[in-house]
C-alpha cells in the first residue's frame, strides 16, 4: 500500500509529518536513488528510501514516553548551536521526536514518540486539551488582573482563549499559581503573565489532558501505561 512520503518518514521515526516534509523540501531524501524534493510523492514499504544518507524503515516497536524536562535543555531532536536537547536525557533504541515543545527555560511534562499519527493527532489545531502549568510569579495579581488573565488577553497580535488561573499560595511578596490553557502559542503563558504585570519566576508544566506529571523527579522520564496510550490515540 501506498502512502505520501512524509507520512512514511514519520512513521519510520525520524520526525513529526510536518518536519518531514521540510526535510523534503530541503532536498535531503532520495527514493530509491533519486532525491525527491517535492510533496505528494508516494512510497511504499518496497521502496528504499534515504535521509540524508541513511536509508530508513518502519519502526517496529512503537513508543511512547514522558519527561521531566529540566530548565536549559532543547526541545528538538538537534540543535543548530550544539545545546542539549531532550534527546540527551532519553536513551532508547528507537528514533524519537517530541509532540510540541516546552521553552528552553521551562521545566516539566513533555511527550515524546516516534507514532508520527499520534503526534498529529495531539497537535491538530481541532484538538483542544487543557494544559496545566504552576508559575511562580512576581507580586500578587489583583482580582481585576486575574479576570483579565481569564478573559483573554492581546499579547502581540494574538488575543488567547479563555483560560483559568488561581493563587495557590503567596511567599515573599511572590504568588505561586495554577494557570490552565488550551492553546500552546510560542511563550505564551509567559507573555500573559507579563501582560498583566507579573513576569513568570519559575514555570512548570504538570498534565497535558489527562496524562499527568506526578512525582516523577526532573530529569527522569518512563514509558506511557496502556491507558494514557489509549487516551493519546483517541484524543479529541
Amino acid at each position: 500500500m501506498e502512502e505520501r512520503l512524509q507520512k512514511f518518514m514519520a512513521r519510520c521515526g525520524v520526525a513529526s509529518r510536518r518536519k518531514c516534509e521540510e526535510i523534503i523540501l530541503k532536498g535531503k531524501v532520495k527514493v530509491n536513488g533519486k532525491i525527491i524534493d517535492e510533496l505528494g510523492y508516494k512510497v511504499s514499504d518496497k521502496d528504499t528510501v534515504e535521509v540524508e544518507g541513511l536509508v530508513i524503515k518502519p519502526e517496529e516497536r512503537k513508543v511512547y514516553i514522558l519527561l521531566n524536562k529540566p530548565e536549559g535543555y532543547i526541545c528538538t531532536v538537534k540543535d543548530e548551536k550544539g545545546r542539549e536537547t531532550v534527546l540527551d536525557l532519553v536513551k532508547v533504541e528507537e528514533r524519537i521526536y517530541p509532540i510540541g515543545r516546552l521553552d528552553y527555560d521551562t521545566s516539566g511534562l513533555l511527550l515524546l514518540t516516534n507514532d508520527g499519527e499520534v503526534y498529529n493527532n495531539i497537535m491538530h489545531p481541532r484538538v483542544e486539551k487543557e494544559k496545566t502549568y504552576i508559575a511562580l510569579i512576581k507580586g500578587i495579581p489583583t482580582r481585576e488582573e486575574i479576570e483579565r488573565f481569564k478573559s483573554g488577553l492581546d499579547i502581540g497580535g494574538y488575543i488567547t482563549a479563555p483560560a483559568k488561573i488561581e493563587i495557590i499560595s503567596i511567599d515573599s511578596g511572590n504568588a505561586e499559581v495554577s494557570i490552565i490553557i488550551h492553546e500552546g502559542k510560542n511563550r505564551q503563558i509567559r507573555k500573559m503573565c507579563e501582560k498583566i504585570s507579573h513576569p513568570v519566576i519559575k514555570l512548570k508544566r504538570v498534565s497535558i489532558g489527562k496524562i499527568e506529571l506526578g512525582n516523577l523527579k526532573k530529569g527522569d522520564w518512563r514509558l506511557l501505561n496502556k491507558e494514557e496510550i489509549d487516551y493519546l490515540k483517541n484524543i479529541e
